[in-house]
């Protein structure tokens, strides 16, 4: 079949807006029945969303491009998938942080509702793309919906991408707007004592990364780690990564695009600032509400992660979405089953940062 044209974001927002939204009778007349595979059935709206993908000519999100052309896709994708209009936001405001290598963008997002006389929890958001495609305006809608669902404030990190900076250039700058965090809690409006760290994909793993480092380091540790398909282990040989390695958008090439770009060669994939899942020692790390997706490449090592942080004694909160794809998170403005899994990760939140 050739590839439908390009619509601009906003048309292709109306198309994917109106086709996920049909009734899932009407959705397997015009698409077929969603595939089964392991036990799970993918949701009938993410198999629509994945069909209007491949007729557009896009089965995933960077296999044949360069990094600046797999960056351009990812702005458009998150383009045609925020809400529109655009959830409001009481106060939104860009910061810089300092960072050993020069000040760090931030985008602080404050919703209404928040009570103006006393100090507001804070959510310090790490975005995905794979160390590489991400920035603050991919993942603006996704903040703003947590921000607002989950009655917190949050502040997005626009640490520095690879190739131009590998790793660890992201981690030091993640450490660094944390550090800053924490220590400057007062000057945001937010409370010390209910600071958590999160982050969907490559922006997980960062958020585990940075819990390891406040243990380690004697910091202020968060009081909650939101981890959302986090990336735990770039040794690799987990089974989720073969048995999905096409047809659901993330591939097993994207994630090989995406390891050798950030690692530098002799990196030491088992290093725990990259695999947290082998770190030696998970014990005494923030408690975490931890969701992965059925049809994932990275489904087992984030379910493994959960089970390595229960067996250390950590409290997980933990829940597999078996009908959905990677990157749900940022697609509640056009699918219900994405949004209705992103309603129960803000409830988390909310819960982990409620004050006593």
């Amino acid at each position: 079949m050739a590839a439908l044209p390009r619509l601009s974001p906003q048309a292709e927002h109306r198309v994917l807006k109106r086709f996920c939204g049909l009734s899932p009778r009407v959705q397997r007349r015009l698409f077929g029945p969603p595939p089964s595979l392991d036990g799970q059935t993918l949701a009938s709206d993410v198999h629509v969303l994945i069909r209007l993908a491949e007729m557009a000519g896009s089965t995933s999100f960077t296999e044949g491009m360069p990094v600046e052309e797999a960056r351009e896709v990812n702005r458009y994708g998150a383009e045609a998938t925020r809400a529109r209009p655009p959830i409001p936001m009481a106060r939104l405001e860009m910061l810089e942080i300092p960072g050993a290598a020069g000040p760090i963008p931030a985008r602080h997002y404050v919703p209404a509702g928040l009570p103006a006389d006393a100090p507001a929890p804070l959510l310090v958001y790490f975005h995905g793309g794979g160390w590489v495609i991400g920035d603050l305006d991919t993942h603006d809608g996704l903040c703003r919906f947590l921000a607002a669902t989950a009655g917190v404030a949050v502040l997005s990190v626009d640490y520095r991408l690879a190739p131009e900076h590998r790793f660890p250039a992201a981690v030091e700058d993640c450490w660094a707007a944390y550090a800053w965090t924490a220590a400057n809690a007062a000057s945001l409006g937010a409370d010390p004592a209910r600071i958590a760290v999160g982050g969907d994909s490559a922006g997980g793993n960062l958020a585990t990364v940075i819990s390891l480092l406040a243990r380690e380091g004697g910091g202020a540790a968060p009081a909650l780690q939101l981890l959302i398909y986090p990336v735990t282990d770039a040794v690799g040989g987990q089974r989720s990564r073969e048995l999905f390695a096409k047809g659901f958008l993330l591939t097993r090439g994207d994630m090989d695009f995406f390891e050798r770009h950030y690692l530098p060669p002799g990196t030491d994939p088992a290093d725990p600032r990259v695999s947290p899942l082998r770190a030696p020692d998970l014990r005494n790390l923030a408690p975490a509400y931890l969701t992965t997706a059925g049809f994932d490449p990275l489904r087992d090592e984030g379910e493994a992660y959960a089970e390595r942080l229960r067996q250390a004694g950590v409290r997980v909160a933990f829940r597999r979405h078996p009908g959905l794809i990677h990157s749900f998170a940022n697609e509640t403005a056009i699918s219900r089953t994405a949004r209705a899994a992103m309603f129960e990760a803000a409830g988390a939140l909310r819960m982990g940062l409620a004050s006593a």
